[in-house]
C-alpha cells in the first residue's frame, strides 16, 4: 500500500481498526481489540480482511501498517559499507537521537520539529486522511547514521507537496551518504505522484542551504527575521525543486 492510495473502508469496524492501528504506529492485537471493544471473532474476521488487503501486516507479534517493502540499496565509500533502506517503527527512539545529533546548534528547525512530533506521538509512520510520513534511513553496521523523511499533505490543495528534512551524522559526512538519502527522498515522491518537495531552513544553516543547491534545489522566498535563535534573529530560506 502507497501512501498516497485512498483510504477507504467497506466496513466501519475496519475502519475503526486501521485507525488504532495508524495512532499507535504498532500494537498487539488482542490490545486493540479490547481497546475497541469487539468480539474476538469479529475482530479476527475483519483484521484478516486487511492482512489480505495488503492494508496491516502482523510482524513480531504486532498489528502495523502494511507500506510496499522496497529492496534494500547498499553502497560503499573509502571502505564503508552503506545501507539504504525504509525505516520501521523500531528505529524510532534511535532516529530521535540521531536527528537531534545531526542537528547540532538548531540551526534545522524543521528537522527539530519532526523529531519533536516523533518523540511526542511515539509513531514514525503515519498515514490518514490529512497527513502522512515517511522516512527512509541510513545505516552502518545496522545503525541508523541518517535520515531522509516527507511529510506529505493529504488536503487536495497540498495534496502535489511534500515536505522534506534530510541529514547524516557528523562524523559519517563526506561519504555521499546524504546525496544518497536525498536521491531516495525525491525519487519516492516522484513515483508517488508529488510534484514539488520544499524545505526550509535558517540563513545561518550554509551547509544545508549549499548542499541542496548543489542537488539542483532552488531558493523561492527569503522571510526576514523568521526565526530567533540563542537571542539572535535569523532569515528563514525558503527552497523547493519539482519532480
Amino acid at each position: 500500500m502507497e501512501l498516497t492510495a485512498e483510504l477507504s473502508f467497506d466496513h466501519d469496524d475496519r475502519r475503526d481498526i486501521y485507525d488504532y492501528v495508524e495512532r499507535h504506529g504498532s500494537v498487539q492485537p488482542r490490545k486493540a481489540r479490547r481497546a475497541l471493544e469487539m468480539e474476538p471473532r469479529a475482530f479476527g474476521h475483519h483484521v484478516a480482511i486487511l492482512k489480505r488487503d495488503g492494508v496491516l501486516l502482523e510482524s513480531e507479534g504486532e498489528l502495523r501498517i502494511a507500506y510496499d517493502d522496497e529492496l534494500e540499496e547498499e553502497f560503499s565509500s573509502d571502505g564503508l559499507q552503506v545501507t539504504i533502506r525504509r525505516a520501521r517503527e523500531e528505529d524510532l527512539t534511535g532516529l530521535v537521537g540521531v536527528i537531534r545529533q545531526a542537528i547540532g546548534g538548531g540551526t534545522y528547525v524543521d528537522a527539530e520539529t519532526v523529531a519533536d512530533v516523533v518523540d511526542h506521538e511515539e509513531v514514525l509512520l503515519r498515514h490518514n486522511e490529512l497527513q502522512s510520513r515517511v522516512f527512509f534511513v541510513a545505516t552502518v553496521d545496522d545503525e541508523v547514521v541518517g535520515w531522509v523523511n516527507l511529510n506529505t499533505h493529504e488536503t487536495a490543495k497540498l495534496d502535489h507537496t511534500a515536505e522534506l528534512t534530510v541529514g547524516v551524522l557528523e562524523r559519517y559526512r563526506g561519504h555521499g551518504i546524504g546525496s544518497e538519502l536525498l536521491e531516495r527522498g525525491v525519487e519516492w515522491a516522484s513515483d508517488n505522484g508529488y510534484e514539488k518537495i520544499y524545505n526550509s531552513v535558517p540563513d545561518a544553516n550554509e551547509g544545508a542551504i549549499g548542499f541542496l543547491e548543489a542537488h539542483g534545489w532552488e531558493v523561492e522566498a527569503v522571510r526576514e527575521d523568521h526565526y530567533k535563535i540563542g537571542g539572535e534573529y535569523l532569515d528563514e530560506v525558503m527552497l523547493a525543486t519539482t519532480v
